[in-house]
């Protein structure tokens, strides 16, 4: 039989990348994925039930979302087809979903899966439910993103929702040896250098072999790298963090929490890590505003103060200058004693207003311009607070239907502590003059 890539003069096939080459041929080769895959895991059971529903594989780049799908099909005999959210319309569906129907016909199922799931539009998403609600298709979509947020719910509720976690560095090395043995040679960099790049792959599996690609191509016999050349040769890898996305969510909640929790160097740390990814210093200084009135309100009052001047001072300064400003009032927010009694207050007021309706003022507070409005009783029976002792009149200000609620509840932490001596003291004055 004639050779057509020797007739042509071309090589019989083109190099393929590393880690094409060492894809999973079985579901057990693949790596950081053992609450899936292993023995016990979600994967492994359901395979040995026999039923294989609807699936959403949700978790990072390189985590083996793809790789898994297409061994499902192989282990379950189904067909595999694959599309991309990115390149794919209703037109491009409906055509895979006739084919589909006609496997089914002739008894072959049909595993579809579907990347980047996250991008395709509601009527896109709407148009994968009748096909997966009568086994038309075993649908097993890869995502990013969180699903609860970008996935419409009937979609997900037809679909087990699996995560797929970023590879440990245990796990990265497991895969740095099988490159090593598919290329004949250990990767020419010293301890140092070969812990750095396990690092730099950043829980990439794809990143890890590619990493150690470039690391091969650019060696010359007899070259060892250390950490300093290693980060020349390869450069720095930008880190997984999408400001638009669910990167950008995980961080500022990892940043907000350790404010909460009064751990400034936690703190400083998320904060960094999300400068270091380019985050916009204007956001963080918006959110640290958040903070201080969120979990430290009354508390420090002075804590809202600091950090709208941190705010005014990075916008006066930018970047880089101002970010010192930034972590100053980041600082000093996380060390403030906490309170969040205003904003559940705040919160527990919203609730009632919502659900009173518009109940009117009692007419004692209300003013009386006209006669007409004196007339019908307005401001009858005020009392004036600094003409009262104490400058307190203990007067009911709530709805007479709503009666009297009580939403803002002090700790005795901070300033908030002389805050509640005052409450104690007016509601005790209240009581004393009927006022209750």
């Amino acid at each position: 039989m004639t050779d057509l890539f020797a007739a042509a003069g071309l090589e019989r096939a083109a190099p393929r990348p590393l880690a094409d080459r060492l894809r999973p041929q079985k579901l057990a080769e693949v790596v950081g994925q053992d609450h899936l895959v292993g023995p016990d895991g979600a994967i492994s059971r359901m395979l040995r039930s026999g039923s294989l529903g609807s699936l959403i594989f949700w978790g990072p780049p390189g985590t083996g979302k793809t790789t898994v799908a297409r061994l499902l099909a192989d282990e379950t005999e189904l067909e595999f087809e694959q599309v991309s959210a990115i390149f794919t319309g209703v037109a491009d569906l409906k055509k895979v979903f006739e084919a589909a129907r006609g496997r089914r016909a002739i008894g072959r199922g049909t595993l579809l899966f579907v990347d980047e799931i996250h991008r395709f539009n509601r009527a896109q998403l709407d148009s994968f439910l009748p096909v997966v609600e009568d086994g038309t298709i075993v649908l097993v979509g890869a995502t990013t993103e969180n699903p609860s947020f970008e996935l419409n719910a009937a979609l997900l509720s037809r679909a087990h929702v699996l995560v797929f976690k970023s590879l440990d560095e245990a796990a990265i090395a497991r895969l740095v040896e099988r490159a090593e043995a598919d290329l004949g040679r250990p990767l020419p960099l010293d301890a140092e250098a070969r812990a750095m790049l396990v690092r730099m792959a950043d829980g990439d599996g794809r990143a890890a072999l590619t990493l150690a690609e470039d690391v091969i191509r650019a060696a010359a016999p007899g070259e060892t790298f250390d950490g300093t050349t290693l980060q020349e040769i390869v450069q720095r890898r930008a880190p997984i963090y999408d400001k638009t996305q669910d990167g950008h969510y995980n961080l500022i909640s990892a940043l907000h929490k350790s404010v909460r929790g009064s751990d400034p160097d936690a703190a400083l740390y998320w904060f960094a890590r999300m400068l270091d990814a380019g985050e916009n210093g204007l956001f963080l200084a918006r959110r640290i505003v958040r903070m201080a009135v969120e979990d430290v309100g009354l508390a420090d009052p002075q804590a809202l103060v600091i950090a709208n001047a941190a705010k005014d001072a990075y916008d006066f300064l930018g970047s880089p200058e101002g970010e010192l400003a930034i972590a100053q009032a980041l600082v000093y927010v996380a060390t403030a004693p906490k309170s969040n009694a205003v904003y559940t207050a705040y919160k527990a007021a919203m609730r009632v207003a919502k659900d009173g309706g518009s109940l009117p003022p009692p007419k004692h507070i209300l003013n009386a311009p006209t006669k007409l409005m004196k007339a019908e009783g307005y401001s009858e029976g005020y009392l004036y607070d600094h003409d009262q002792p104490d400058a307190f009149s203990g007067q009911d200000y709530f709805p007479e239907k709503l009666g009297r609620h009580s939403f803002y509840h002090p700790p005795e932490r901070g300033f908030e502590r002389e805050v509640k001596k005052r409450l104690d003291w007016w509601a005790k004055l209240r009581r004393e003059r009927g006022g209750a």
